[in-house]
């Protein structure tokens, strides 16, 4: 908890302007900078938290790092959230005898292959497709020698364009379109070997602003609520009181959505509205934020927590601190929804309920606005640089 607490406070005095320059980040943690540039965790180096295994392969965490059960068999292990254009960076290490690779936009059910996702190869050996390469697409320049090393790789998915940075070093550039979005996912190919991985960040790409910092245009306030929303000098948004609702004007069903968030107050309570049922009050998902927890363990949230899904799912650790600014990353797909705090995810939720057109009675995956809660009297929270990206449609 201790890692959490100190890289929140780095990130509020980045915020604050306050900072000449920015520590490197450790392994499987984020610096300040990747921080507020939009950087999440894919991988805490901890837990599997987020990631689902496909295959036979055991996957487990060793000090630090992902890796399968020598023995266990071939096998991937996926992420439970879809992305489509992104920056993903991901150190591995492979012996000579493994067969690996990092698979982008992958399906999100059954098998995981070459001709239904975009596999960035990690294999020397390969005849074809070399470390580097993405097979049946392109092959990467030079002769790689990654075995036995850890390595680097810096891959952009962004529309048709697809880049493969190794060690720094840009080895692919190629296009193809047949894959818009999906999961990523790690492979073990055959069982043999070691391959391990570390240090998995994505950053999204496309997110477009949907606050201009002077006024509440494309926003809409439902009317007759005690809660007052502004602008403030600083350029933020503002409420105070409550209860109210601001909903956006512009409905949103699979997306991506980032914003800063800081609570003026000692446990403040508020929340983020999706797939909201436009005019209706408090009627989406929403993502809480609550910055408590009981004693001194934040893994305890109370009231569901900041990155809950409220009365669905509590966030499994209380990133943010009141006071201090924090970065929240809300994916949601389908019936998938996913939070990030400070680029450390908090929840993972599928939502098997039948099918209702309010989310607060069951599954809504119709488009719906987004809109910041004024809880209560107490309310004080102001919100920066709120920014969306709608996802391509799923695959049939």
């Amino acid at each position: 908890m201790k890692r959490s607490t100190t890289l929140l406070s780095w990130a509020s005095l980045l915020a604050a302007g306050c900072l000449a320059s920015n520590p490197a980040s450790a392994a499987n943690s984020l610096a300040p900078a990747e921080i507020a540039e939009g950087w999440v965790l894919l991988f805490d180096g901890e837990t599997t938290f987020g990631w689902t295994p496909r295959g036979n392969a055991q996957w487990l965490v060793a000090n630090g790092e992902l890796t399968t059960q020598p023995g266990s068999g071939a096998g991937m292990l996926a992420t439970t959230t879809e992305f489509a254009d992104f920056e993903l960076k991901a150190d591995f290490w492979i012996d000579d005898t493994a067969n690996s690779g990092v698979f982008l936009r992958a399906p999100t059910q059954g098998d995981i292959t070459a001709s239904n996702a975009y596999e960035v190869n990690i294999y020397d050996a390969h005849a074809t497709w070399p470390t580097g390469s993405i097979n049946e697409i392109g092959r990467a320049q030079g002769s790689p020698k990654s075995a036995g090393q850890w390595n680097s790789y810096h891959l952009t998915a962004r529309g048709s364009e697809l880049i493969v940075r190794l060690n720094g070093a840009t080895v692919l550039e190629a296009r193809d379109a047949k894959h818009a979005r999906g999961t990523i996912a790690l492979q073990q190919y055959n069982g043999q070997g070691t391959v391990k991985f570390r240090n998995l960040k994505l950053r999204p790409l496309g997110l477009k602003p949907i606050f201009n910092g002077k006024d509440l245009t494309g926003w809409r306030e439902i009317p007759d609520r005690k809660s007052v929303y502004s602008v403030t000098p600083e350029g933020c948004l503002n409420v105070k009181n409550g209860n109210g609702d601001l909903q956006t004007e512009a409905a949103y069903g699979d997306f991506i959505f980032q914003l800063d968030i800081i609570s003026n107050g000692q446990h403040l309570n508020s929340g983020v509205f999706f797939r909201a049922q436009p005019g209706q009050f408090w009627s989406g998902y929403e993502s809480q934020i609550r910055n408590q927890w009981q004693g001194d363990d934040r893994t305890k949230p109370v009231d569901f927590g900041t990155g809950g899904i409220y009365n669905r799912q509590p966030a499994r650790r209380v990133i943010s601190t009141d006071h201090e600014w924090f970065t929240k990353t809300i994916v949601a797909h389908g019936p998938h929804l996913a939070v990030w705090i400070n680029g450390i995810q908090v929840s993972d939720f599928t939502d098997t309920r039948p099918a209702h057109a309010s989310a607060r009675q069951g599954y809504r995956a119709t488009p719906g606005v987004i809109s910041l809660q004024g809880h209560d009297p107490t309310t004080d929270l102001s919100f920066r640089n709120l920014r969306i990206a709608e996802l391509p449609p799923a695959r049939p």
